[in-house]
């Protein structure tokens, strides 16, 4: 099999689902780009390792980086090996420094991890060929910009200030998002 490296290039949000975003991998070799939908969870996780902050207590992917430290285990690479019925396919290579694994990993996990241990994510080509789209299409087809994904440390009581904020613009599309985020907060 042949790969490229790919790289994630932004989130979007969908129109149409408020709680789905679009991962946009870049292919800068192949002069393509590939969307992925994610959900809300990994949209926040994947900017937070993009952006190097940690939450106030490990979430899950931090928890795996965690225990591959302490058994000093690396992540050599990633790869997106195959697209079936909608769904991405990936596999980690981890490293003991002796022997490597090849361990089965939803893409979204597989590009968490990636970010946080600065590795590379190489696509298959045919897989590539299949999902990919020209640069600029997919955005050009999505009536939104680039996603506000939610802080997950923001206060009930910060986002019912951006609500009032909101409401006095007139924005009532984002007032009806933090709304369900404050909702969700208040469930938990």
């Amino acid at each position: 099999m042949n790969y490229t490296n790919v790289f994630p290039l932004q989130i979007l949000q969908t129109p149409s689902m408020s709680d789905a975003y679009v991962l946009v991998l870049s292919a800068p070799e192949r002069g393509k780009q590939i969307p992925v939908i994610i959900g809300e969870t990994e949209a926040q996780a994947i900017v937070m390792a993009i952006e190097r902050r940690q939450a106030r207590r490990p979430l899950t992917h931090n928890l795996l980086f965690n225990i591959m430290e302490s058994f000093m285990l690396t992540l050599k690479k990633v790869t997106i090996d195959r697209f079936e019925e909608g769904i991405f396919y990936s596999t980690l290579f981890i490293s003991d420094g002796f022997t490597e694994k090849h361990v089965d990993s939803r893409t979204t996990d597989a590009i968490i991890l990636a970010l946080m241990q600065g590795c590379d994510v190489m696509m298959d080509l045919s897989v590539l060929e299949e999902t990919s789209m020209e640069p600029g299409a997919l955005e050009a087809n999505m009536p939104q910009n680039k996603a506000h994904l939610p802080n997950p440390e923001e206060t009930i009581e910060q986002l019912e200030e951006k609500l009032r904020q909101c409401e006095e613009a007139e924005d009532y599309e984002q007032a009806a998002e933090i709304m369900k985020r404050i909702n969700q907060l208040k469930s938990t």
